[in-house]
């Protein structure tokens, strides 16, 4: 029996994503790579995230969207999984306007970052 718990969510640009876990100082292999999980099973994933427990977590392609795949039970992050993907898909957001913005034309004219933690972030485009 599998003890892999897969998390939906709206991540779907792998570029992105790796961005996003270099931004918040995670330390990630690009796959495909296993995720190591319960007596020895793995699941394979486009981003793997090695624990120092020998149990992985990873982002893996389910048709749509990039799942959060891990063990839930030996979870070893500083955050709680749901903190996790929401810092995650915060800077994955944040990622995705800058690139999209980038081929736009636009330039970031200013970011910041709130104590609250959101992100205030004014793009500009110069027409000539």
């Amino acid at each position: 029996m599998s003890h892999f718990s897969h998390i939906k969510t709206q991540i779907r640009n792998l570029d992105s994503l790796q961005s996003a876990l270099s931004d918040l100082g995670v330390s990630w292999k690009a796959g495909p790579q296993p995720v190591r999980g319960y007596q020895g099973q793995a699941k394979t994933a486009a981003v793997v995230i090695e624990q120092d427990n020998g149990y992985d977590l990873g982002f893996s392609w389910n048709g749509s969207e990039y799942e959060l795949v891990a063990d839930l039970q030996y979870w070893q992050q500083p955050l709680t999984v749901e903190r996790f993907l929401s810092q995650v898909t915060q800077r994955y957001a944040l990622n995705t306007v800058l690139q999209t913005t980038a081929k736009q034309g636009f330039q970031v004219a200013d970011q910041q970052e709130n104590a609250a933690g959101s992100i205030r972030l004014l793009v500009q485009r110069w027409n000539g």
